[in-house]
């Protein structure tokens, strides 16, 4: 049984109300909307007299009833406009109904209207709608957290109060967020902006955006642990993709020369401010390229991406200013390591690599291989550190298992890492198309897998059988969306950039609501 608030309560009985009087609080019929509040905030002028016939809808913000005419702001997609309202304008005949009892009695904060009218400017200089028709849309059955405000009795200062900004609720209940908080929406347009920018970007060099498969027989393409399912008809076990990398090198092998993907990729791991188990990246395959090339082309694109939503390179992130102007740094993995530790990795062995991150206090356990516990140092005392974006390259072998050997640094292969405010925004490689190389890499990786490497890679045979046939020197490349989202909006949290960003179950105190497992 839902337990109803006295607030929900009354609105039900408007709701009921409103049917008594006939109108129908859902109505069916489309509402024509003619123009946007912030497009006649932007350029209705008085001395033109435009916008005399506008008809717009949204959601009741607020109300003030003054008698037989009231103020009132509505809120659309684009923002919010006043309304003034008239009793006898929008009721010129004998039956005063619709003002007197629906209007000042029956709506409610939250709910959707449509208006007609005409644009004027108030005596004290406001743009508003003078309503002639006002209809009912859609009943809000549920209260809004409106913000308040009050006067600063001192300072005379404007104070709001009673805001919506508890986090977990606003992950929770976006939809309500993004009512009350408007500025909340302006992440994710410019979200949708940087894909824009991107994927123009890249179909104007000529590439093609592919669709890989979401469900995988075998996952691959990355380090991570998989989410596992099953299908029924098939009778077999698939996985949610970790990376669309294998997929995209075979669309290679039969001899597309670039191809991209914006991909929803899913890993069974840690949530953090910077992690979701969904996640977004944006992943390139560019045949006759290598890392190098690939290296020029992410700071183009970036930095044309900060031109597209800022109309500048400079960025401000927190307390940082960040340029993405060309060129970026570049460090060997090896020279950020022995810049911000003193530690030289070149040629150490296991014990000694162990050594070493025992005395720089980064923690290990005993699964770790040597790549593990260079990425393990990396992370801990330079990755935070690099805050302007840097190309990190030349990572171990045994940290790459898709990457190509160096061409001239044994131990070593063509991979890049871009750094920008302390963390990773994208890795790239020269793509490893020896198949017998990537065999053994594979089989490396199965026995780190046996050591319990629960993000070790799995062997795949019809990926090796794609190479086998053979695929031209490639460059690739996967970009996290997200973090990049992250910087360019200035938001401190991945979960600032997702419209609905993976939770803990909300469970209800009601007897049926489901448990958590391993509870009675």
């Amino acid at each position: 049984m839902q337990h109803l608030s006295e607030q929900e309560q009354i609105r039900r009985q408007k709701l009921e109300e409103l049917q008594k009087l006939g109108i129908e609080p859902y109505p069916s019929e489309l509402f024509d909307v003619n123009f946007y509040a912030q497009e006649i905030l932007d350029n209705y002028h008085p001395e033109l007299n435009n916008f005399q016939e506008v008809s717009l809808a949204g959601r009741l913000m607020s109300i003030r009833v003054k008698g037989k005419a009231s103020f009132a702001e509505l809120q659309d997609a684009s923002g919010r406009i006043q309304l003034y309202i008239n009793r006898d304008e929008i009721c010129p005949g004998e039956d005063k109904e619709l003002y007197n009892t629906v209007f000042k009695k029956l709506l409610d904060l939250g709910d959707f209207i449509g208006v007609k009218g005409r644009v004027f400017v108030t005596m004290v200089g406001e743009t508003s709608v003078h309503v002639t028709g006002l209809t009912v849309l859609s009943k809000s059955l549920r209260p809004l957290p409106v913000v308040k405000e009050r006067t600063d009795e001192v300072t005379g200062e404007k104070i709001t109060y009673d805001a919506f900004t508890d986090p977990e609720a606003r992950y929770r209940q976006r939809y309500v967020d993004l009512v009350v908080n408007p500025h909340v929406r302006d992440a994710f347009i410019k979200r949708t902006q940087l894909v824009q920018a991107m994927r123009n970007y890249l179909n104007d060099k000529g590439y093609l955006e592919v669709e890989t498969p979401i469900l995988q027989p075998l996952y691959g393409g990355a380090a991570a642990r998989p989410f596992k399912t099953h299908h029924n008809t098939l009778d077999m076990t698939l996985y949610l993709r970790i990376a669309n990398e294998l997929y995209l090198k075979r669309l290679i092998v039969g001899g597309f020369d670039g191809v991209y993907e914006f991909s929803k990729d899913f890993r069974n791991e840690g949530m953090s401010r910077f992690h979701n188990p969904e996640f977004t990246q944006m992943e390139l395959y560019v045949a006759y390229k290598d890392y190098y090339w690939m290296m020029d082309l992410v700071e183009e694109m970036v930095e044309r991406v900060a031109m597209a939503l800022h109309g500048k390179t400079e960025v401000q992130v927190g307390e940082n200013l960040i340029n993405f102007q060309r060129p970026w740094k570049r460090f060997t993995m090896a020279e950020s390591i022995e810049h911000f530790t003193g530690f030289n990795i070149d040629g150490k062995s296991e014990d000694e690599l162990r050594a070493a991150a025992k005395e720089l206090k980064v923690g290990l356990d005993p699964s770790m291989g040597k790549a593990k516990i260079i990425d393990e140092i990396f992370g801990e005392h330079v990755e935070p550190k690099l805050i302007q974006p840097t190309f990190i390259t030349d990572y171990p072998v045994e940290m790459s298992p898709l990457a190509k050997k160096h061409r001239s640094k044994p131990g070593l292969v063509e991979r890049f890492e871009a750094i920008c405010n302390g963390k990773e925004i994208c890795n790239a490689f020269s793509e490893l198309n020896d198949p017998i190389d990537q065999r053994q890499r594979f089989e490396d990786q199965l026995e780190l897998g046996k050591r319990g490497d629960t993000e070790a890679m799995v062997l795949d045979e019809d990926f090796l059988r794609a190479l086998e046939y053979g695929m031209p020197p490639t460059a690739g490349l996967g970009i996290g969306i997200d973090r990049l989202s992250m910087i360019m909006t200035n938001s401190n949290s991945i979960q600032d950039v997702l419209f609905f960003p993976q939770m803990k179950p909300e469970y209800s105190k009601s007897e049926n609501a489901p448990k958590p497992e391993g509870e009675e």
